[in-house]
Order: C-alpha cells, then structure tokens, then sequence
C-alpha cells in the first residue's frame, strides 16, 4: 500500500495555478450571435406549480434570480457544467437516497425546478458535520455501514420528531476506490438526513491534466463543488479547496478566481451581519506551523490564499468548517471561528481515536436564529463523551494526571478536584495525547496503517496532585454553560 504522504512536510509548488481565462461578451441589446444564444438557457422555480420569486439561480460562473412569475434567463459560461439553485429558507431540500439534489446537469431538456415549502419554521433546526469518511476497502465500507450510519440514525431519534436536520460531509468520502461512493451513500441513507458534500483530495481524478477535471466523477455522483443554499437565517455555502497539481497526489489548499468571483456574487445577496456556515475540505488555517515551529505553512493542509476569502467574509459572522487533518481543532479571530473536525474513521479506521486523542466521530450543530451551538459526538458515545482522563503513568507527562478535552477552545473554562475538593484551572500545554502514544507511535503500529503517527494538539491539561491523592475529577465548562466531568481513581 502506497504511504499516505506526511501532514507535516512542506511540499514544493512549482510553477503558478492559473485559473481558466475570463470571456468577455460584449453588451448588445439588438442583436445576440448564435453561439451566445446556444449558451442562454431559461427555466422556472416554482412550489405547487406556483413561481417563487427572488430565487438565485447559477451556472457556477454568473448568478441571476428568478422574477414574480419564478422565470429566470441565464447566459451560461462555456465552461459550465450545472444550472443550479441556492434552496431559499423556509424550503425543503430536495433528495434522491440522502443526496442533496439542487441541480441539473447543463445537458438537462429543461431547467424547471420543484420545490416544497417546509410545514413548519426553521429558525431552529441542527446539522451534523462528518469529515473524512475515507473508505477505502470492503471492510471499511461494512465499518461505516455498521457504526457511523447507525449512530447518526440513533442521533436523529434523540431529538423530537420532526427536527429539521441536514447533514455535510467535508470531503474524503471515500480514500480513491470511487466505487465506495455507493456505500457512503448507503450510511447516510439509513438516516433519511439529507446530505451536501463537499470534494475532499481523496475524491478527485487523478489521471487529468490539470485541477479543472479533477472534480468529474464526485459530480457525476454530487452535483457541484461549490454551491450555497439557506435554511432559516443562516445562509450556507460549500467551496472546493483542494486544487490538484497535476502529477502525482499532489495539491495545495487554494480558492481558484472562479470560485472566490462566484462567491462575491453570492454574498451580494447576504446581507452584513448574517451568519454564514461555510464548509470546505482543507482547512483555511491550523495551529499545526505554530506547534511544530515550522517557517512555513504546509499548503497541502491549509489554504494559501487564505485572506482572500476572509476579505468577503469580513462583514458576517462567520463559521468555516473543515476536515483533512484527522483532528480537532477551533481557531476564533474576531467574527470568524473555524472548526477542524476529527474524522469519522478516525486514524483511517484503524483505531477508535484519531491521531491527537479526539474519538472517531462528528460535529453536530444546534442552531436558534443567527446563534449556534455546537458538540463533538463520538461514534458509540453518548454527548456527554467530552474528556478523557489519564493517571500519573501516561507518557504525554509521566507523574502528572493529564486530561484530553478535544473540543476544547479558548473560552472554555477546566478545572479539577482532588479527593473531592476544587483545586482551580488545569494548566493548557501542547502535546500528544497519552492514548494516541500507545496507540499509534512507532513504525509497527497500528497495524492496519503503520504509518498512523500521534501529533501535537493543543486541547491537552495536566495537573500535580499531591501525594496522598486518591482521585482526580476533571470538570470542563464550554462556551455555551455545558458542563461535563470525568473522574479517574490514582
């Protein structure tokens, strides 16, 4: 089995990524050529055969919205693929099999779209983010089948009947075998959930020329790369970061013009202060330069024209979402909070955790208005599955007790107890997890991928308890009032 390259090596970029060259048309209102008018195309978005208005409608490239009859006419890109729809608020997500289906291929006999006012408001409902499902053999397939499908059905079933609840997986849905896709689509169907997917480096084709069609068979199987849509008073957007070199494996997190040009053109259609849900592959930024004091960022995991995208992003409350690294991690900088999620399969199904102690697992969101919130839901856990403790023999500070508290970010607040009596504030410090260790380090084991290493994270506490000390209670308050413990007996 070929070596999955290291997270921590700095690959070289040769040459600069050019996007595709912008065609100009020019401004006529008399006369329209016969190669443009092969390129206009006019549909309808309509509920019970009733046209909605103010509806955005795309080829990827130009945005225009239907009128008070729901007709659009839209000049389409000749590089267009797609003519698809932002699904407003207050709608439905249409679905075939758990797939979000909001588009129509540019080779579609007609344009029209359906679509069905919710029965009921949705201000407030939840989405869960899956990252990383990376099935690459049988046995994998039959492990997501079997425990990631289940669990987020037993999920669903927890909260009330009739939640709204949709789901977005943040890339690597499968690990190269494109014929898996058909099982990850089996485990999100046992839900019923709804699912957006974002493309991910392990579902792009690799024996194209160049980035532009290296997206072909995740569309055949998911429709678009990039997209929005809205669901109460958030409004939702996908984007594609992994942009494909062209050799080899190798690629860079990067927002081609095209995607950053459609993304200003969508966001004029937001207005300031909303809160945007942004979710892509490769993560805009980690604190992995920083606790490896690297000189530069590694481009491979986190995208280099970050400031770009934060520029539009600038006037909302934003939250990006991402995957890629098998870890957990929350970068906040002003209005905007980037959430790195722990992957499903966790160390690529070869253990229940990934490589900084975080369990296989997901993200699942609760959203009231403008306001989320948000926990970590371990595969075969219960919510509440949020610290795991260890004794003065673990390896990450061998004589102290340290805790693991994987979603942890700045405002949160831990402190512990000793034989019962509060002692105050756990010390932070940046290492690997203990179990991690165990687990994982040395070029024998895990066994089923050997090169499966424990790395840094910062969401590790210890403390020096006393001599005498019979036990340890951990108790962390996150930064929404939550409170969890977990106790260990020294």
């Amino acid at each position: 089995m070929e070596k999955r390259r290291s997270f921590l090596k700095n690959i070289a970029l040769l040459g600069t990524a050019l996007s595709a060259p912008t065609i100009v048309f020019a401004d006529t209102k008399s006369f329209i050529s016969p190669a443009v008018k092969d390129r206009l195309v006019k549909g309808k978005v309509d509920d019970h055969r009733k046209g909605l208005s103010g509806i955005q409608v795309t080829d990827g490239f130009s945005i225009v919205t239907t009128d008070d009859k729901g007709s659009f006419s839209l000049e389409t890109d000749p590089r267009a693929e797609f003519i698809y729809l932002s699904t407003p608020a207050g709608y439905e997500f249409n679905q075939e099999s758990g797939i979000a289906q909001f588009y129509k291929p540019i080779s579609a006999k007609d344009f029209n779209f359906s679509i069905r006012k919710l029965s009921k408001d949705d201000n407030e409902h939840m989405f869960v983010v899956w990252a990383d499902p990376q099935v690459q053999t049988d046995a994998d397939a039959q492990n997501i089948l079997t425990q990631a499908g289940p669990d987020l059905a037993k999920l669903k079933s927890s909260y009330p009947e009739g939640t709204l609840i949709h789901g977005i997986c943040a890339g690597d849905i499968v690990w190269d075998q494109f014929r898996l896709f058909k099982d990850y689509k089996k485990s999100i169907g046992q839900s019923g959930i709804p699912f957006f997917q974002v493309i991910g480096n392990h579902d792009m084709d690799l024996d194209v020329r160049t980035d532009d069609l290296s997206a072909a068979t995740f569309k055949q199987n998911f429709g678009p790369s990039y997209y929005s849509y809205n669901r109460g008073k958030i409004h939702y957007v996908a984007l594609d970061d992994v942009f494909f070199l062209g050799t080899g494996r190798r690629y860079i997190g990067y927002f081609t013009e095209n995607q950053l040009s459609w993304l200003e053109q969508d966001l004029k259609h937001v207005s300031p202060g909303t809160t945007i849900v942004l979710t892509v592959h490769i993560p805009t930024n980690t604190g992995q330069k920083r606790r490896y004091e690297l000189k530069d960022d590694d481009i491979a995991n986190v995208v280099a024209n970050r400031e770009q995208l934060y520029k539009l992003l600038k006037p909302y409350q934003s939250y990006i979402l991402s995957g890629h690294t098998h870890f957990n991690e929350h970068i906040v900088e002003g209005n905007r909070h980037e959430i790195v999620h722990g992957a499903i399969c966790g160390a690529w199904w070869s253990g229940e955790i990934c490589y900084d102690g975080t369990p296989k697992g997901y993200g699942v969101y609760e959203v009231k208005g403008n306001e989320l919130s948000w926990y970590y839901k371990g595969v075969g856990k219960e919510k509440t599955h949020q610290i795991r403790v260890y004794d003065r023999n673990n390896k990450a500070k061998p004589g102290q007790v340290v805790a693991n508290v994987w979603n942890w970010d700045s405002s949160w607040e831990i402190s512990w107890k000793e034989d019962g009596v509060m002692k105050g504030a756990m010390t932070q410090f940046s290492g690997k997890d203990p179990m991690a260790i165990d687990l994982y380090e040395g070029n024998v084991r895990p066994v089923e991928q050997p090169w499966v290493e424990p790395i840094l994270t910062d969401h590790l506490f210890y403390v020096n308890p006393s001599a005498t000390a019979k036990s340890v209670e951990v108790n962390a308050k996150d930064r929404f009032g939550n409170l969890y413990s977990e106790g260990i007996t020294l």
